[in-house]
């Protein structure tokens, strides 16, 4: 026989699924939660988690299993079916809050600040000071260099100056040299043609008083040869004689006498064309051939 107890409706299995959401939701909670509080100095930010209520449950109808004829029974009065009621909408689950982690702010100690910015300070001043040396080293080296090279330059320029002052001087004193041998020469020269023409001179002098004494000269007969006689004869400017001395006999005494004699009679003797070439004593000489 069929119980006559109402029967407990079967549950529907949507319900498994909306118990692992809530399960997941409530993971993804904690995670949330733990991850916000490790990453306290970042602002924590609210999170919404949507959960989905499951679906309403359907009403249950009972059926009233069928009384066999042998055993048939007045039917009962049907009872009338409860309606359903209306299963409370789930409220929506809302993430906590995080809690504010208070961050503490800390004084900042002026000493060690103080003492930081004067490091910082002594710092920038030693790193000025060894780039300035180390820019003074390089301008130094640098000016050094200039210097060396403007040093050369003039240096090469004096020997060029000198080199071409040196060949200047060699080629003015081999052009002294020259013109001083030049004029040697030109003087010699003049002087071997002054001297020539001075011997020519003296001695068309010489011969002119030798041809007026030869003039006046009588041979003696008995004259052997051609003896030379040589006499010293003293006269004046103006070609008068003074004195006749001999100097040196022929040998034949009456030739000696005999030249003597036209000498003294051949005053005043010739003058000479240029009036320094006048001697005061005249050495000359006679033979009664020439």
């Amino acid at each position: 026989m069929a119980s006559d107890r109402p029967r407990t409706p079967t549950r529907i299995s949507g319900q498994w699924p909306a118990l692992a959401l809530a399960i997941a939701v409530h993971v993804a909670f904690v995670g949330v939660l733990v991850f916000s509080l490790r990453w306290q100095n970042r602002k924590p930010e609210p999170v919404t988690a949507l959960l989905y209520a499951p679906p309403p449950k359907a009403a249950v109808v009972e059926a009233t299993a069928p009384t066999p004829p042998s055993e048939a029974k007045p039917q009962p009065k049907p009872e009338p079916v409860p309606e359903p009621k209306p299963e409370p909408k789930p409220e929506p689950i809302v993430a906590p809050t995080p809690p504010k982690v208070e961050h503490r702010v800390e004084k900042p100690d002026l000493r060690a600040a103080a003492i930081a910015e004067k490091a910082k300070k002594d710092e920038d001043e030693r790193r000025k000071r060894e780039q300035a040396a180390r820019d003074k080293k390089d301008r130094e080296k640098k000016e050094a260099i200039e210097r060396e090279v403007d040093k050369k330059k003039r240096d090469e320029q004096q020997r060029v100056v000198e080199a071409r002052e040196r060949q200047k001087g060699e080629a003015d004193a081999l052009r002294a040299q020259a013109e001083r041998e030049q004029s040697v020469r030109a003087r010699q020269q003049a002087s071997e043609a002054e001297a020539a023409a001075r011997t020519r001179a003296e001695a068309d002098y010489i011969r002119r008083i030798q041809t007026k004494v030869k003039g006046n000269v009588t041979l003696p007969p008995d004259i052997v040869g051609n003896p030379e006689a040589i006499f010293d004869v003293l006269q004046l400017p103006t070609g008068e004689i003074i004195d006749a001395a001999l100097r040196k006999s022929s040998g034949s005494r009456a030739y000696d006498d005999a030249v003597a004699r036209a000498i003294a009679k051949s005053s005043p003797l010739p003058r000479p064309e240029r009036p320094d070439l006048f001697q005061r004593t005249l050495t000359l000489k006679f033979r009664p051939q020439d």
